[in-house]
Formats: structure tokens, sequence, C-alpha cells
């Protein structure tokens, strides 16, 4: 089955670090990612730049509606995510407890939710008004 790790921290934890602590941690993200990648459990992921980087999309009625920031003002924000492959939760709890930044701030296991086929026989895009 497969689990996303959404991988949380405080930004400003990071921005206090030393250049060789920053560096460490990515380096152990990265032997992380190997050991994962070896037992066959890593199906891709990504660190994401900081939030002064984010924008964030909303549709409403019609309208797009663009503003800077993310989605919402948390003590913690979204670093990056792991995209695992595990027999269930249990073991899915078991790596990301492994994921470096856990030490840091938190790791949030959700399961992959995986989307029906396309119904080829009904017109599924809706129309604008």
């Amino acid at each position: 089955m497969k689990y996303v790790a959404l991988v949380y921290y405080q930004e400003q934890l990071i921005k206090a670090m030393s250049e060789p602590e920053w560096h460490a941690l990515n380096q152990e993200c990265i032997g992380c990612v190997e050991h994962l990648t070896a037992q066959g459990h890593f199906l891709g992921g990504q660190a994401l730049q900081t939030i002064d980087t984010a924008t964030t999309v909303r549709v409403r009625e019609g309208e797009v509606l663009v503003s800077d920031g993310p989605f919402a003002e948390t003590k913690e924000q979204l670093a990056g995510f792991y995209l695992l492959e595990a027999y269930d939760l249990n073991e899915a709890l078991s790596l990301a407890s492994r994921i470096p930044p856990a030490r840091l701030g938190t790791i949030e296991i959700r399961p992959v939710r995986e989307l029906p086929p396309k119904d080829n026989n009904h017109d599924t895009e809706r129309t604008s008004s």
C-alpha cells in the first residue's frame, strides 16, 4: 500500500542552523532515501522550498484567487514529502520514524487514495455557465 509521509518543521529552527548543521541534515536525508530505496520502500519524494516562495490558488464561483504564502499559517511548515510503499500503517509509521527531520518536527502519514479508472461512458468534464 502507498503512504505519503509529509514532513513538517519550524522553518525558523532550520534558518538558525549553521551551514555545516544544515548540510549534515541534508546528507542524512539523502542517506535515508538511499536506504528506503534499497529496501523497496521509497517511491518518490521531494523537499520543498521555504514558505516565502509559496503561492496559494483558490477558485470560488468561477473566479481564480491567487495569494502569496502557504494555505494556512501554522507553527510548523510543510517541508517536503516521501512517497512510501509499506505493507500496512504500522510499517509506514516505522519507516517514517527513520526520516531525519522527525527529530525536528512532525511526520504526518496518510494513505494514498487511488482514484477510480476513468469512466469512458460519461462525459466527466464540467462546463462553465
